[in-house]
Parts: C-alpha cells; structure tokens; sequence
C-alpha cells in the first residue's frame, strides 16, 4: 500500500457525553495513522455533552498540535454535529466517524487504499446485526432502512454508517447545502461520484450507551424519507382516491335501498363510516404537515448550529488553526 505524504487527511468525530472515550480514541488513531506518512487533523465536535467532554478535549487539545475541537452552544444533533465538523476540515479528504469507538480505527486504512485508487466516497455499511445492539435497536433498525428505500429516492445498504471518507470535491459540495434537517448517510448517496461500500462489524462500546432513544429514531425516520422523497404524497393521495371511488359505488346501494323500501342501517355503520373517514382525513393532513413543517423550518433560514468556543479561530469565512 502506497501512501502519499504530502496529503492531509481530516477527521471529524462528532461526540456526545464522552469523556471516557476521546483520549483512548485518540491513542488509537495516533497508532493507525502515523505510520501512514499522511499529516491528518482530527476534529472533535462536542455536541452539547453534559460532562467532562469538553475538558478532556480542551487538554488533548493541549498536548496534541493536531487536534481541534469545536463547542456547540447546545445539543443540535449528530448531523449537524458533522457539518459543523466537516465545515472546518482543510484535508485532502475527510473521514467521519463516532466517538465510542464502535467504528474500528483500523478500518481507515482500507479507506485510505481504496481513495488513492480512485475512489471519492468511500463509505461503510454493517455486516449483519450488531451484536452489541439492544433488542428494539435491531428491529428499528431493519424497519428504517426498509422503509427508507421503499418511500425515498435513495438506496442505502442496511446499517449503513456515518463511517466513511469523502473526497475534498465531495466536501466541497457538501459545504454547500443548506438544508434543514440534513440526513448526511441520505446525502452521501445522493450527491453520486464514485462510491464504494465496505461492510465491518461494529466493535464494543469502548465505555458508555448509546443516546439514542426510540423516539429519536422515529423522528429520525419520518425525517429522512421526507427529506428525499415526495412519494409519501402521492401514497396518501392514492389512498384517497381509492377510498373516493369506493364511496361513489356505495351511492347506487343507497339509492336502490332507498326507493325499495329496504331498511338503511342505523347508527352502527354511520359511525363506523365517519370514523374511518375522519382518521383518513387526519392521516393525509399530517403527512401534509409533515412537508409543510419543513418548509416553514427552512424558511426561517436560521443557523444550523451555534459555536460557543473552540481552538479554531475565525477569519473571513476561513478557519485558523491556533
């Protein structure tokens, strides 16, 4: 394997509540990838942590020249989280990937191969279950890709993970999207170039738990396949029509009842008829709302995120490392 020295390598780890993980992981990739000969940054994004995250990152950021760390003033969320990260990466390529080291820093170097043959995304997906995920976690995790390739525009390997390296083209591109609620695995395969999927199997949790709740996933789901795909609409509006057209065959029956005398069924199927109607009527509304909650979002054009502090300076739209 042949590696390039005069190439910079970026890589952006968004990080929630881990203040146990970010010096060991930052061993990890110190011995993955110094004998690379790449010069590389790593950037660190604390996400609103609610513990000594910030601090453990402040002292490596002390002892290290190469590390960087940027504070969000709040919580924003892991996608966010990233472009704030991928924002003020300066690396030929940039590599994103969690904290927990649940995605294996050896793994890179296969990355890294696989970009000097050519390739400008490199992206990573998990080979079968993970085996340290939680019961619900598997089961949701199956639906969401499911559903996302079923009502989106996209088509995601199932487990497809925020692990992968893109070329400083794609950033360049990816920079320049400003979308409310921006779902970067959905992005990825949107944005086309070159692009090869790796499988890996998630390694342990180095310490801690995953934050995310079942709650979080829904949303994230309903999030995502509204965000690439209209197909929702034309479902529900189906749906309608097809309701419609068996309301209109129901007036001929009606009708014959009416004048031969027959008796109409009383207040049983009247009710049963309004209440299938009215949850009808509530489903096609709030797949509506659903789309127009995210125009009204994006109208409002505020920023994606805010920085409360970091070690990079900012100068005329560029950043400074210091």
């Amino acid at each position: 394997m042949t590696y390039l020295a005069d190439k910079k390598i970026s890589i952006v780890i968004p990080s929630h509540n881990e203040e146990k993980n970010i010096s060991y992981l930052i061993e990890q990739l110190r011995e993955t990838l110094s004998p690379t000969g790449y010069a590389y940054e790593l950037i660190f994004v604390d996400d609103g942590s609610r513990d000594n995250t910030l601090n453990e990152l402040k002292i490596n950021a002390e002892l290290h020249s190469n590390v960087f760390y940027v504070e969000l003033s709040r919580n924003f969320g892991k996608d966010y989280a990233l472009k704030a990260g991928i924002a003020m990466a300066q690396g030929d390529a940039v590599i994103t990937m969690d904290a927990d080291l649940q995605h294996p820093p050896q793994l890179i170097l296969k990355m890294l191969n696989l970009w000097e043959n050519g390739y400008d995304i490199v992206y990573t997906y998990r080979e079968g279950e993970n085996p340290h995920g939680k019961g619900y976690q598997k089961v949701t995790s199956k639906l969401f890709y499911k559903g996302l390739n079923m009502l989106s525009d996209i088509k995601m390997e199932n487990g497809t993970a925020d692990f992968r390296l893109i070329d400083e083209k794609v950033v360049k591109q990816l920079k320049l999207i400003d979308e409310y609620e921006i779902f970067f695995r959905g992005i990825i395969k949107w944005a086309g170039y070159k692009q090869v999927g790796i499988p890996y199997v998630p390694s342990k949790r180095h310490t801690g738990e995953a934050s995310y709740s079942f709650a979080k996933l829904v949303k994230l789901a309903v999030g995502s396949i509204v965000a690439f795909s209209a197909r929702p609409l034309y479902i529900v509006s189906l749906i309608g029509l097809l309701v419609s057209s068996l309301a209109i065959l129901y007036i001929p029956y009606v009708l014959v009842s009416y004048f031969l005398g027959y008796a109409v069924s009383g207040w049983a199927s009247i009710i049963a008829t309004i209440a299938f109607f009215g949850g009808l009527q509530l489903l096609v509304m709030s797949v509506i709302g659903v789309y127009v909650g995210k125009i009204f979002m994006q109208s409002k054009h505020r920023p994606h995120y805010i920085i409360r502090s970091s070690n990079v300076v900012i100068v005329d739209n560029d950043f400074i490392r210091i």
